[in-house]
């Protein structure tokens, strides 16, 4: 009870409209339309690794690189018109154009990602974003010919902890009002997982909660099942105060 106290505070202060300017979910808050919405968190949750500031920048870059209207740029193809300029770190425009064209097949068939979601039934999956990780995989696959892109999607991501695919889900599926965007019905807040960083998993671990050396699904599960007893409707509320201590270096005391 002292570690949920603990967790249910630090969540509190961290979970507030303050947050958003300096966290990556700022590019896809800047649009209304769920379209708009689900490439953007997408895109930028998938360069969402290294250092915060260079993270910012390169998703602003990105997102000018598609007009500032992910949606249209899509549906009109704007892609093809790429380089091979690098985006972040190891994720270059070649990759946007791989990802952005699964999307497009996504979307000539489905009014949103949610819709083709919906339809598959993820929400009664056991861990819906492995699922969401699945189907994306497979659209951008066939969308460029068969060929995979680790870059976009974790070529092992039946055993990854998908931190990039679970921050991208958290941002559409929680819907406090306050950070999250809650844009999506396809998948319900009690059935979220951890986004599992480097800065969770020490926090988690210094917390008693994470046994599991290594980051992995594993971990994922461990973490996120220990949390759920905490706060079954909204285990991931909690990523807020295991992030915040971790990047703050708070000492919590236990």
């Amino acid at each position: 009870m002292e570690i949920k106290k603990l967790l249910d505070e630090y969540a509190a202060a961290i979970n507030t409209k303050e947050f958003v300017k300096d966290d990556p979910v700022q590019f896809p808050r800047r649009f209304a339309t769920i379209q708009d919405i689900e490439i953007t968190a997408f895109a930028t949750a998938t360069i969402s690794w290294g250092k915060r500031e260079m993270i910012l920048r390169d998703a602003d870059r990105m997102l000018a690189s598609m007009d500032n209207a992910p949606y249209d740029f899509v549906m009109n193809a704007g892609y093809e018109r790429l380089g091979k300029k690098n985006v972040h770190r190891t994720f270059f425009e070649p990759d946007l154009t791989y990802m952005l064209r699964g999307f497009k097949a996504i979307y000539s068939r489905y009014e949103s990602i949610d819709a083709l979601l919906l339809q598959r039934g993820v929400n009664g999956t056991e861990a819906p974003a492995w699922e969401v990780c699945r189907i994306l995989r497979e659209e951008a696959c066939r969308a460029n010919g068969g060929c995979a892109n680790a870059q976009c999607y974790p070529s092992g991501y039946a055993s990854s902890a998908l931190k990039r695919i679970n921050l991208a889900v958290r941002w559409l599926v929680r819907n406090d009002g306050i950070v999250d965007l809650g844009v999506w019905k396809a998948i319900t807040p009690d059935k979220l997982f951890i986004p599992l960083d480097v800065h969770v998993g020490n926090t988690a671990r210094r917390l008693g909660l994470l046994q599991r050396k290594s980051n992995d699904r594993k971990a994922v599960e461990e973490l996120t099942a220990a949390l759920r007893k905490f706060n079954p409707d909204d285990p991931a509320i909690y990523d807020f105060a295991l992030f915040g201590i971790g990047v703050n270096k708070i000492d919590t005391g236990i």
